[in-house]
């Protein structure tokens, strides 16, 4: 496509907006950087872009501005309905999101996950896996690191690896990934699609482009994902964290296995591995699934995702001490988050909690307990809250401990812990108070763990 003098608007000026403009820049067309918050501060704008000369609109659209538009590149956080969207339609002017935009720039193979839950720990494993193998890869998208920051960089060689999010699914027209994920669909986002049958139709946009040469990774578990398996176009690979599967990749007893052509075969027993809980065992099963289809040889993917230790802050393992193993889930900020954080854990645990006041009802998150917690160390402005719920629930009342502070709370589980213990940061609760974010509580946390 021909780019120079090309007067396109972008629409949104956040991260991916800022993205696009730069890239438009770099290939010699004329972006018009638009943005309807008129509070915004022009001069901050212009300051993260290369070209200083970008024309920028805040506020309402001007109808003389579509003079000489000829393509609009729309952020993901800007919805599609409305009336200034439905203005450039009606014009006849063609809107890509700024994913199908760094699609038709970049090059070489792509790779990519939408889904509900699992997408971000899926890619960012997946991109681990791809690294290990090949020279050039790029994770991109939804996770954090703009496809347009990468698409000028790739040769023919490279592999994107790209999380997809239900809005920018909304804006492709020939993204066309050469291996696709789902990895479940429920209830979400319903503010910005309005129906749960539209929400499931852009999630499954990310195969529309897809050929029978393609292959598409699904969660048989997921009634809707099973039905829509039968209507793709590419080759669907099934994984099962339930049942033994004829075809495909499933969990079953302490195994991840691979059913293909008539072989059962072990790939890792979840011993082996430092991800724990069954929707961990899933991300796990998508995203190996996603690299064998892509050409990654069994052994290579093996020794990627036993080393894995997670995504950031999300039952991420630290490190092992005298036998102890230490696991950061400073995302579960609320008690449904942590409830799937003691699930997973697979030894007796010393577990961590407490925070910022957000209200919240903790007798649910006490009861998943399950046995498993030796002892419940507190601290924040909850934990006399929540020790209170916990005597009412049953939990020993001489093993809840409160504690002043973090650093406080780690020498406490330091000195309780015995060989085969886990110690787990999963605190229901926000951070605010102690912490600027569950980022800093997370970081804090790992390296008070580094430095025993």
């Amino acid at each position: 496509m021909e780019w120079t003098g090309k007067k396109v608007l972008v629409f949104g000026s956040g991260k991916s907006g800022i993205g696009a403009a730069s890239l438009l820049s770099a290939l010699g067309a004329k972006p018009v950087l638009y943005d309807g918050n008129d509070g915004l501060d022009p001069a901050d704008i212009l300051d993260q872009l290369e070209d200083k000369e970008t024309e920028i609109i805040l506020g309402a659209f001007p109808e003389e501005k579509l003079a000489g538009l000829e393509l609009v590149i729309m952020s993901p956080g800007v919805p599609c309905d409305l009336p200034v969207v439905e203005l450039f339609k009606k014009v006849g002017i063609p809107i890509w999101g700024e994913v199908e935009l760094a699609f038709r720039v970049g090059k070489g193979r792509v790779l990519a996950i939408t889904g509900t839950n699992g997408k971000t720990t899926v890619t960012t494993l997946l991109g681990e896996i791809m690294k290990d193998y090949y020279p050039e890869v790029y994770v991109v998208g939804n996770i954090g690191n703009p496809y347009t920051d990468a698409a000028p960089l790739m040769t023919e060689k490279a592999v994107t690896v790209a999380e997809i999010s239900s809005f920018q699914l909304e804006t492709i027209s020939t993204f066309h990934p050469e291996v696709s994920c789902i990895t479940n669909i429920t209830e979400d986002h319903l503010n910005r699609h309005h129906t749960m049958e539209e929400y499931i139709r852009v999630k499954e946009l990310i195969t529309e482009n897809q050929t029978e040469r393609d292959f598409c990774v699904l969660n048989y578990e997921d009634p809707v994902l099973r039905e829509f398996g039968s209507s793709v176009r590419a080759k669907v690979i099934y994984f099962s964290s339930r049942r033994a599967l004829d075809e495909g990749i499933y969990y079953q007893a302490g195994e991840i296995r691979i059913a293909d052509a008539g072989k059962d075969q072990l790939l890792v027993k979840t011993d082996d591995l430092h991800l724990l809980g069954l929707h961990n065992y899933e991300n796990i099963m998508c995203a190996a699934a996603m690299a064998l289809h892509a050409g990654v040889p069994t052994d290579s993917i093996v020794r990627t995702i036993c080393r894995f230790r997670g995504v950031a802050h999300r039952i991420e393992y630290i490190d092992e001490k005298a036998g102890v193993k230490y696991y950061n889930d400073s995302k579960g900020t609320n008690p449904d988050a942590a409830i799937k954080g003691i699930q997973a854990m697979n030894r007796p645990t010393i577990l961590i909690g407490g925070g910022y006041d957000k209200q919240s009802s903790y007798e649910e998150w006490i009861r998943s307990f399950d046995g498993k917690v030796r002892y419940l160390v507190l601290i924040g402005q909850t934990k006399e809250k929540i020790a209170e719920t916990a005597r009412n629930c049953g939990f020993p009342n001489d093993r809840i401990l409160l504690r002043e502070n973090l650093e406080e709370a780690v020498e406490t589980c330091k000195l309780l812990a015995e060989t085969g213990d886990a110690v787990l940061l999963s605190p229901a609760c926000a951070s605010w108070g102690q912490f600027d974010n569950y980022e800093q509580r997370g970081d804090v946390f790992r390296e008070l763990v580094r430095k025993m």
